[in-house]
């Protein structure tokens, strides 16, 4: 059986197995996981400021196969009868990633650059067509991935998500791509935060913590003189951990106070760190994510989270998901007014359950 846990980098030992990559922000890999550690290993490691990694024991236990489910003729059709297909979805192609992998990278390295506006403008510009090539009025968060480098991915998943957001908001195609630029730059702050708290695994002091809610003060501070960025982005990155009920930093204000970029950003920024697993806490279902930006209403903007509800898709048509009475589905229709409960079709007995219409499903959640 194997064990896995997580050992601060100062107490690790030759012959430790690493359970996870370790990249730069290049996106290079330095230590692959399943590495066997040498003490070279370890002072790099701390060298780079990790605090600590995972590691794993023993050998995976084996895994029987799934046997595959033999999906009749007569369940086919009635999957083929029923599909609809999900409302156009952004789309970003590899050579996109590439651009804006290598564009946010560059940003958050080099924040007083003279060129900083434009490359920022460029990355919006590659995002905005990604949106207009195909309509796209929704966003399969499973597709978004660019980079195994939390603060690269996570700016350019909040970036996408809150331009797809604000166009179901029903906001002009100039504030698209503004509320763009403030979602690539929402945590260019961070880059004057000590990477030692930046990447701590464990809780933060009461110190650190009070600095790294400074992070939006931080790229307020380096945005604020650059006169081609507009003021409305400017609020959003500074504003952006506000909260409408003025229990949020780094002003504590209110809703009618707070940038609607911001609100916006808020909603995107809050879901993408809860389905982005970090060394210091496990990933959340995005069940479970959307569940809590649900019930977040006296925090969150009650338009912008209609609007977030209403861009996402977490089951594409055409997927299989497991039921919560055992059984396989496909994915038929999505309802963008209830995004957790599609209509499915069960693979094994081809019936139909439709989870936001059918009383009879109530009890029937997907797993």
């Amino acid at each position: 059986m194997v064990k896995r846990f997580f050992v601060r980098t100062r107490q690790l030992k030759r012959g430790m197995v690493i359970d996870q990559s370790i990249v730069d922000r290049a996106e290079r890999v330095l230590i692959a996981r399943g590495t066997l550690l040498e003490e070279y290993h370890i002072a790099a490691l701390l060298k780079l400021g990790i605090a600590g990694v995972h590691i794993r024991e023993g050998e995976e236990d084996p895994v029987e196969e799934e046997k595959e489910i033999v999906v009749s003729k007569q369940t086919m059709n009635t999957i083929q009868k029923l599909t609809v297909a999900d409302r156009s979805k952004v789309m970003l192609t590899q050579s996109v990633k590439q651009r804006v992998s290598e564009g946010i990278q560059y940003l958050y390295s080099n924040a007083g650059a003279d060129n900083f506006s434009d490359a920022a403008n460029h990355i919006a510009d590659d995002l905005m067509k990604a949106i207009s090539d195909n309509d796209a009025i929704a966003v399969d968060v499973n597709m978004l991935k660019i980079s195994d480098e939390y603060s690269f991915k996570h700016s350019v998943d909040v970036a996408t998500i809150a331009m797809i957001v604000a166009k179901k908001y029903g906001m002009s195609n100039e504030q698209i791509h503004e509320i763009g630029i403030a979602g690539l730059l929402h945590d260019v702050g961070k880059s004057k935060i000590p990477i030692e708290v930046l990447n701590k695994p464990g809780k933060l002091t009461d110190n650190e913590f009070a600095l790294m809610k400074q992070h939006t003060l931080f790229g307020y501070e380096i945005l604020k003189e650059k006169e081609e960025i507009s003021k409305a982005i400017k609020l959003g990155v500074l504003q952006h951990h506000e909260k409408i009920n003025g229990k949020g930093y780094p002003l504590g204000i209110c809703a009618s106070r707070i940038h609607i970029y911001a609100k916006l950003l808020s909603v995107s920024d809050i879901y993408d760190a809860l389905v982005t697993e970090r060394p210091y806490k496990k990933a959340f279902s995005q069940r479970d994510a959307v569940e809590m930006i649900m019930s977040m209403t006296p925090e969150l903007d009650i338009t912008a989270i209609e609007s977030f509800l209403g861009s996402v898709i977490l089951y594409p048509v055409g997927s299989t998901v497991k039921l919560s009475n055992g059984e396989s589905a496909r994915v038929v229709k999505n309802n963008p007014n209830s995004i957790l409960r599609p209509k499915v079709v069960s693979l094994k007995t081809g019936k139909v359950y439709n989870l936001s219409e059918d009383l009879n499903c109530a009890n029937l959640i997907i797993e």
